[in-house]
């Protein structure tokens, strides 16, 4: 699976190359990164214009490079953003529009700015607040018809997913989205890992892809599937241990 997946990454990739601005730091290595890509705006729009966005009070964006305008937006839209920061080194972080200078949304949504304005928020501060995410949002690496994704190749969203789905901040039933260039939609099957966060919508710059019956991952955090180095090197996981070890989490059964 790891080989089939490689591979479609890589012919998606070099197409990609020719729609997609290079990083700062990663120029156009894209196992570093979620690109941005020409007629990421007109995706944006797209998915503004839905109703499970216009009517969430929280959203979940990645910190993908495609999706610093929908960060934007959402901010504009008076939604409270809630994001990780890149590999989920720092943990997650909470944009709230109503404690933010207007004038400072578009560096808010930037990631350098995103540290230094928003508030960093721990799994048990959104057990405490009770938070739920309305819609989560994800760039990604390729995508299908029946909405199943993959990134770069770290696991970060489903990551992400599981660590909200295990502290009740999202449900089964939560919608999820991928903005993507109409390259890196694929007409080809694949199968999901019993990790992997299958997407309810797919909005490229040209058109909008709803899959029926986009199944979501109940299983948690498979911890025996994690190398020791990816639960020390993110500080939510850690967390997230400790708060099923200590009987306020009950794991999820795969």
């Amino acid at each position: 699976m790891d080989s089939h997946k490689s591979s479609i990454r890589q012919r998606v990739w070099s197409e990609l190359k020719g729609f997609a601005y290079a990083d700062s730091r990663f120029d156009f290595d894209f196992t570093k990164f979620i690109t941005d890509f020409q007629g990421s705006s007109e995706a944006t729009q797209r998915l503004t214009r839905m109703p499970s966005y216009q009517s969430a009070q929280y959203v979940f964006i990645t910190p993908d490079n495609c999706l610093e305008q929908l960060r934007y937006e959402a901010l504009a839209n008076g939604k409270l953003v809630l994001m990780t920061t890149y590999a989920i080194r720092r943990g997650f972080w909470l944009l709230d529009p109503s404690r933010i200078d207007p004038s400072k949304y578009w560096y808010a949504s930037t990631l350098d700015g995103m540290e230094r304005i928003g508030q960093p928020i721990s799994l048990s501060d959104m057990m405490n607040r009770r938070l739920k995410i309305d819609l989560m949002v994800t760039g990604t690496g390729a995508i299908n018809l029946d909405g199943i994704r993959f990134g770069k190749g770290h696991g970060f969203f489903d990551l992400e997913w599981a660590m909200l789905y295990s502290i009740g901040a999202i449900s089964s039933i939560t919608p999820s989205a991928a903005i993507v260039h109409d390259c890196q939609v694929l007409t080809e099957p694949l199968v999901p890992e019993l990790f992997d966060t299958v997407c309810d919508v797919v909005i490229t710059p040209t058109k909008l892809i709803e899959v029926s019956n986009a199944n979501k991952p109940t299983c948690g955090i498979l911890w025996e599937k994690l190398a020791s180095e990816r639960v020390t090197s993110i500080p939510p996981l850690q967390e997230l241990r400790a708060l099923i070890d200590d009987d306020k989490v009950i794991q999820p059964d795969p």
